[in-house]
């Protein structure tokens, strides 16, 4: 096998691409007339999807099932049993990727049919709850198996594993040590809960699988057919390219746009790295720093509203809110995450001496924003129906990928006569490209599905009886101290989640440790609402894709970059350090998700001091404002950034009204800008010119 830091550019960018296609799409490289079943498949499910929001009514176990059987069976295509090829001949034939076996077709049929069970005998499982027949424990005990299986395919063995250590758990909890011990559960009651009702594979992450997030990855699918991923990297450019360091703050910027609407950090890595990453290189960003920068931009694109990585809508059902309240809740550390990571570009190309593009190398702004101006109409679209309207979800996107569907049309329409081609010919291309993304759509969403019907197992067994037992676990180990408990299920999710997609572990943590900090936080006398502990577990799932040894974005970037992935990822962390240090605040200062908070003027002075705090927290993490920071000066950027994050510490501590916390955010403001003064000073001693402004 080639080595990623022997590969050239082209091959890097192929490489890169191949382990993209690997975790959204499959491995399966079929040849002949076969090679059709998997578009099929995926256009079909990508049909049914739509109709549901239009022509289709159907109960909500049904629309569970389906969605499932659509998913499990695209897996089960599109992944072989055995990743590599084997020399030993049977062994061999659980590898074949040029091919569909009779085992794939067996498993797959089976697979769609125990999906299916519940939904084709939904009255007879009904009327025997808790008494299930032999034949409901064959199906019950089959899907879970199966469910198992094509998530070991399509998302590696970290799930399953989890998944198979809790249904253990729950058979021999009685054989456990004292504070670990749990009365246990009987076979008819696994298969009911687990398989047979709407508590376990059934359960509400499948749901909002189902019915909201096939049809934002769809819509993000036909964007990304139509040309906008493109468009917002030159966009990018042609807004930033010329400023020092210029490619890699329109890395982040066209990262932030892709993610909206992405929700996929590798699919968003490899989408933006392509041109970014190159470009980056070029000015003289290092290899490694280069491929770091597009993880850390494109790892935070799953914060960004309105996608969030899937997980939005599924945080939207556990806090029981509105879609619109977890936007919202989500807005300022999203926005800043990413002003900051901007900034921290500035200061790496600040100590590197390095400039921007040429301007004869970066495209006309005005010329770009016009010709593509058509990308945003679906967007903005769909922000209105969300944020303005207040409709649901589903409907925003539905109307959102109809909108897009006219708008792929008439610019074909009025290209074809802008360059005298054929009107017919246009309209073929835009049913291909609405086609083909139906197609992504589908194959982009079997990997969610199958993610969260497993994950669906965990978060049955947890309801059969484990979540008290997790509390006082974590309570033990913790020893009652909160800030403990919350550095324990950081940690946790960030190792869950480098086995884990961002959905899924997301769903494991709110299942596990998200009730667990709102408990354990009350009784610490931590009061904080339902949202910052789903949020806080979210965050730190995203970390986990740019975390080694596992983080599968930086082993992308590093293939464009032709760098070292463990290297590229420990330095993409690093600029994500600040990724981790707002959902600490956050729990204590529920400001910063602007809860209760409806004074426009007080949302605008809370994302400016925000703002100041993560620039001067990056100064501190860089080591570098205008000049290398010195030992006192770190100690000040330290405090400035936790004053600022939570001044309401130091109004408790000395006893004083929270009112006066203003007048504490006044004084850090004014001790940040001493560190500059004190900086500026030094520089201008140096001899040196002040960098120019972001």
């Amino acid at each position: 096998m080639v080595e990623l830091n022997e590969l050239t550019e082209d091959q890097g960018t192929l490489e890169a691409k191949r382990i993209a296609e690997e975790v959204e799409t499959g491995t399966k490289q079929v040849t002949g007339i076969t090679r059709w079943i998997i578009p099929i498949i995926a256009f079909c499910w990508s049909i049914f999807q739509l109709a549901l929001n239009s022509v289709l009514l159907l109960d909500a176990t049904y629309i569970r099932a389906i969605h499932l059987a659509f998913a499990i069976s695209l897996v089960f295509l599109s992944y072989p049993m055995l990743k590599k090829s084997r020399s030993n001949k049977i062994l061999n034939y659980f590898s074949i990727k040029e091919r569909f076996t009779i085992l794939d077709y067996l498993i797959t049929i089976v697979a769609v049919i125990a999906a299916l069970y519940i939904a084709l005998d939904y009255i007879g499982i009904s009327s025997r709850q808790g008494i299930p027949t032999t034949l409901d424990l064959i199906i019950g005990f089959s899907i879970v198996i199966l469910v198992l299986e094509a998530a070991r395919r399509a998302l590696g063995p970290a799930l399953p594993i989890i998944a198979i250590l809790f249904i253990l758990y729950s058979f021999f909890g009685p054989y456990m040590p004292s504070v670990l011990a749990f009365k246990g559960v009987s076979v008819n009651r696994f298969v009911g809960q687990i398989s047979l009702s709407t508590e376990g594979i059934y359960g509400i992450p499948l749901d909002v699988s189902a019915n909201i997030v096939f049809l934002f990855v769809l819509f993000g699918a036909m964007l990304d057919k139509a040309g906008a991923g493109e468009y917002f990297v030159q966009l990018a450019f042609s807004l930033l390219g010329k400023y020092k360091g210029g490619p890699a703050k329109a890395a982040v910027l066209a990262s932030g746009l892709t993610g909206m609407v992405s929700g996929s950090s590798i699919a968003n890595t490899v989408t933006t790295g392509t041109f970014t990453i190159p470009l980056m290189k070029s000015v003289g960003y290092p290899s490694h720093k280069a491929g770091a920068v597009e993880v850390a931009c494109s790892t935070n694109g799953q914060l960004m509203p309105p996608i969030m990585g899937a997980a939005a809508f599924i945080i939207a059902e556990y806090c029981n809110l509105e879609y619109f309240e977890v936007i919202k809740a989500a807005f300022i550390p999203a926005i800043v995450s990413y002003i900051a990571l901007m900034y921290i570009t500035h200061l790496e190309a600040s100590k590197l001496g390095l400039k921007g593009m040429k301007k004869e190398e970066i495209p006309p702004f005005f010329t770009t924003f016009i010709n593509g101006i058509y990308y945003l109409i679906p967007i903005l679209f769909l922000i209105f129906e969300l944020v303005v309207m207040r409709h649901s979800a589903q409907l925003a996107a539905f109307r959102a990928i109809l909108v897009l569907m006219v708008i792929i049309f008439i610019e074909n329409i009025i290209r074809a006569w802008q360059n005298k081609t054929s009107i017919k010919a246009s309209l073929i291309k835009s049913l291909r490209q609405i086609g083909e993304a139906m197609v992504a759509g589908g194959k982009n969403m079997m990997g969610i599905g199958v993610a969260v019907a497993a994950a669906g197992i965990i978060v049955g067994v947890v309801t059969l009886g484990l979540g008290g037992i997790i509390t006082e676990v974590i309570d033990v180990i913790s020893g009652g101290n909160f800030i403990l408990i919350l550095i324990i299920t950081a940690i946790a999710s960030l190792i869950l989640g480098m086995g884990l997609p961002t959905t899924a572990n997301y769903i494991v943590m709110a299942s596990l440790t998200a009730p667990v900090i709102v408990t354990l936080g009350e009784r610490a006398g931590v009061v904080f609402p339902l949202i910052a502990a789903h949020l806080f577990v979210f965050f730190f799932g995203i970390l986990a894709d740019d975390t080694p040894p596992v983080g599968l974005a930086a082993y992308a970037a590093s293939a464009i970059a032709k760098s070292d992935p463990i290297k590229t990822g420990v330095q993409g962390f690093t600029y994500d350090i600040r990724t981790a240090l707002l959902p600490f605040m956050f729990i204590f200062n529920t400001d910063l998700l602007l809860y209760n908070i409806k004074n426009p003027l007080l949302v605008i002075w809370i994302f400016a001091i925000t703002t100041l705090a993560m620039f001067a927290f990056a100064a501190l993490t860089q080591n570098f404002l205008m000049v290398k920071n010195r030992w006192y000066e770190q100690i000040l950027l330290g405090f400035v950034t936790f004053s600022l994050l939570r001044p309401r510490f130091f109004t408790n501590l000395i006893k004083i009204d929270d009112h006066f916390s203003f007048f504490i955010c006044l004084i850090s403001i004014g001790i940040y800008g001493l560190v500059i003064f004190l900086q500026w000073l030094r520089k201008k001693r140096m001899g040196e010119v002040i960098p120019e402004s972001v």
